[in-house]
């Protein structure tokens, strides 16, 4: 664990002391350097947690997310150097320190075996992605933004501390480990019932769940583009996770809990399905279609079978990958024509052929195409919810028609079509870019070769 969170850490004075002509090279090079060397996490193992130690201990959920989260920060920074071009040298400094911090807190949350560490990193994240937000943001209103993100997260995250105290005078310990092993001692009285939901609160706010996700589209549109990354793609799937590791502690989950968390997330990927249908601003659209995935996320996880968990693990990761390379096309067409506005962004094709097939091949992950691991997630997922309950069918078929529509409108709208007449001279895509997309796509079809690898299932 160390010999990647302490070259993690010395990427900070890396990025304060490279000279100016280095700067993204240096800390591009060395990000990658530990994205490589992550990828030994997800060797098979036959134990239940390797590299074990007493705070932190890596098993079959946690390793690919830890090496999803390795390996989007070199491409978070690659992403942001033209957005930062015109800044002075100390702000770009600051800037890549800021999403260099968020990188050790991510992986301590999805390491710790102990929940109190848990709860700590799990809320530091909160402190690096509000600086990202409300600083280099876009428009004047990131600072309302950054106050719905912080006020959301700590209002809720305040009933899972007390949760946890609350666990530890009951158990006499809060290490993973040893509350799988003792019996599971909420049960469906009053109090117990209030703890469960304290404890699911916190996660539900953060994947986050539809009623509790208002904001996130803020959030996504006002952040810059590696804000955009970090959210979608690695802080979303911190409620994920942390559902997935506290729902066992209180199997089975009382019944009157389970069935509104199940309803809201599955009506909640109905509902922003078709909220994408109608949505103009692009990132505001992509923002809308994370929480819809992330709504078959947490109905996954909270009927709490085997087969759902790896379905739901399996589309996390494949989200993440997604949905980053979605919110970098969108940033590549806002840089050359300075307007979200689908309208005013349209008829790319012609001018940028690269970049459209770029915009296909990222529709098509969306939309869960075979061969890729989105469309095995979603079987997976949908196959378990019909299993539990044979109607649910009919709103996770919904959701993927919706899915399926939505995503060819992002496509027929920024691709097809007239192109603005304001757009006079317009700027070539460049490799720099073209690598960032390569390097999102790549692991996507290379994972469905041998998917076993992010199911979470012990090999």
């Amino acid at each position: 664990m160390l010999k990647i969170i302490i070259p993690t850490i010395m990427l900070l004075p890396m990025a304060l002391l490279s000279p100016h002509k280095t700067l993204w090279t240096n800390t591009t090079l060395h990000g990658l350097l530990i994205a490589t060397l992550s990828l030994h996490w997800l060797l098979p193992t036959y134990y239940p947690h390797k590299t074990m130690s007493q705070w932190t201990g890596l098993d079959q959920i946690s390793s690919p997310l830890l090496v999803l989260s390795c390996w989007l920060l070199p491409l978070m920074i690659m992403a942001s150097q033209n957005h930062l071009q015109h800044d002075p040298l100390p702000r770009k400094r600051m800037f890549i320190a800021a999403m260099v911090a968020v990188q050790p807190f991510l992986l301590l949350a999805f390491s710790s075996t102990e929940l109190t560490l848990f709860y700590i990193t799990f809320e530091a994240t909160l402190i690096p992605t509000l600086v990202l937000i409300t600083r280099w943001g876009n428009q004047p209103e990131r600072l309302s933004a950054g106050i719905y993100l912080l006020f959301y997260t700590l209002i809720s995250s305040l009933p899972l501390l007390v949760c946890i105290l609350h666990l530890h005078t009951q158990m006499g310990t809060l290490n993973l480990i040893m509350l799988k092993l003792t019996h599971p001692t909420l049960t469906s009285t009053w109090p117990n019932l209030l703890s469960s939901l304290a404890l699911l609160t916190a996660f539900m706010v953060k994947a986050p769940l539809y009623g509790l996700h208002l904001w996130l589209p803020k959030a996504h549109v006002e952040a810059p583009i590696a804000g955009s990354m970090l959210l979608a793609a690695l802080l979303l799937k911190l409620g994920g996770y942390g559902l997935m590791r506290v729902t066992p502690l209180m199997s089975p989950l009382p019944t009157p809990i389970h069935y509104p968390f199940l309803v809201l997330a599955l009506w909640g990927a109905l509902m922003t399905s078709s909220m994408c249908m109608r949505q103009t601003d692009l990132k505001s659209l992509i923002a809308y279609s994370s929480v819809s995935h992330m709504g078959l996320v947490i109905a996954a996880t909270v009927i709490q079978t085997p087969w759902s968990f790896s379905g739901a693990l399996i589309l996390m990761i494949s989200h993440g990958l997604t949905s980053s390379m979605l919110f970098c096309l969108a940033n590549t067409t806002y840089e050359r024509t300075h307007s979200r506005t689908m309208l005013l962004a349209r008829g790319l094709q012609p001018l940028l052929p690269l970049m459209s097939a770029w915009w296909l091949l990222a529709s098509l992950t969306n939309m869960a195409l075979p061969p890729t691991t989105n469309l095995l997630a979603e079987l997976t997922i949908l196959t378990t919810l019909f299993n539990w309950s044979t109607p649910t069918i009919i709103l996770t078929g919904t959701a993927t028609l919706l899915t399926a529509s939505y995503t060819l409108f992002i496509l027929l709208t920024t691709q097809r079509g007239p192109l603005p007449t304001y757009l006079s001279s317009i700027q070539n895509s460049n490799t720099r870019e073209h690598l960032l997309m390569t390097l999102h796509i790549l692991p996507l079809l290379l994972l469905i070769l041998k998917p076993e690898l992010i199911s979470g299932a012990p090999l």
